[in-house]
């Protein structure tokens, strides 16, 4: 069974389910988890930001020093939500009985999870998956699939539903049980 589950959690609304499905295997399995938030500024939902948005971080002016205080901002508001999240997640998990650490690093989130991964020894890891396809994955690119490829481990995706597409598939099974 699996031992060592690192759990890969953002700030988006899927992630209390991924959560939750991690924390259920790791009692199952008397295993331990290892919660990861990686510092991005491409996080669902967030503004997009540059990765170390200090003064020092540009060669040269490009950005007025107002922008970036906005963006020092925006990071330290970042930093405090993915490190409050890994606090109440960790508590949850530690009150269940399940021995649990966590870590928020910056990075490319595809990369960082697959390092923790292969350096903590994970044998499993579970990560949300958005649902981009096509054009947006190609675009914004696809933390999951990057994982799924790049592991060194067995993965665990957990899709997300998004209230409108459970209100669709409730319209469409009303529909259905109403022309019956």
């Amino acid at each position: 069974m699996f031992h060592k589950i690192l759990v890969a959690i953002d700030t988006s609304t899927s992630a209390k389910d991924v959560f939750d499905k991690a924390l259920f295997l790791a009692k199952a399995s008397k295993g331990s988890l290892m919660l990861l938030h990686v510092l991005s500024g491409e996080e669902q939902g967030k503004v997009n930001i540059p990765i170390l948005p200090r003064q020092d971080y540009y060669p040269y002016p490009v950005m007025s020093k107002k922008t970036l205080e906005f963006n020092q901002q925006q990071w330290e508001v970042l930093e405090k939500q993915g490190l409050e999240l890994l606090q109440s997640c960790t508590d949850e998990a530690n009150l269940a009985g399940v021995s649990t650490e966590f870590i928020q690093s910056p990075g490319n989130p595809g990369q960082t999870i697959c390092n923790l991964a292969s350096t903590w020894g994970a044998d499993l890891i579970v990560v949300g998956r958005q649902g981009l396809s096509g054009l947006s994955e190609l675009a914004l690119g696809s933390v999951s699939n990057y994982v799924l490829h790049n592991a060194p481990c067995s993965v665990l995706t957990m899709q997300h539903i998004s209230k409108m597409n459970t209100e669709s598939a409730q319209d469409e099974s009303s529909r259905v049980s109403a022309s019956d």
